[in-house]
């Protein structure tokens, strides 16, 4: 069975997003093994970070981030730069994954500087949810559900339409 993570930098604050996450991925567990790992944000103390504090923070949070990556994992970093991709496409790029044996799928969403080069020449797929920008555990909520429809659609589901 396909293990998929969502790595994350940062807590989820609302409880409508938390409970939203929370409903995705018992659902998910019908068809992969599903985990949200949540790791620190930095904090910069200047209210007005320079170029300077903002490249450390990625780079601490980068680091913390590929700890938790294995050797052999599909690394897909979501970053603005990224490729937008349909409902459909997700699904078929997991299916995908899945037949050529990946066992693990490490999704990854940045803090709110987004992610460090490393962890971005990490990635295997760099995907965009969409030119808009979206809080961060507002698109962990909206990632979470479009990992769901994948499994969905590649089961010809009823929840896809």
């Amino acid at each position: 069975m396909l293990k998929i993570n969502i790595l994350c930098i940062g807590k989820i604050k609302e409880k409508y997003f938390a409970d939203a996450v929370a409903e995705y991925a018992k659902r998910l567990g019908a068809f992969c093994k599903f985990a949200v790992i949540e790791l620190p944000e930095e904090k910069i103390r200047d209210n007005r970070p320079n170029a300077s504090q903002i490249n450390e923070v990625l780079r601490a949070e980068g680091k913390n981030l590929l700890k938790k990556i294995g050797a052999s994992d599909c690394v897909i970093a979501l970053c603005i730069e990224g490729n937008i991709i349909s409902s459909e496409e997700l699904s078929h790029t997991l299916d995908r994954l899945a037949l050529s044996g990946k066992s693990t799928v490490d999704f990854v969403i940045g803090g709110s500087y987004g992610l460090s080069d490393a962890v971005k020449r990490r990635a295997d797929i760099q995907l965009s949810m969409s030119r808009m920008t979206f809080p961060h555990t507002m698109a962990r909520m909206i990632l979470t559900e479009q990992i769901y429809r994948a499994f969905e659609i590649s089961t010809n589901g009823k929840y896809h339409k």
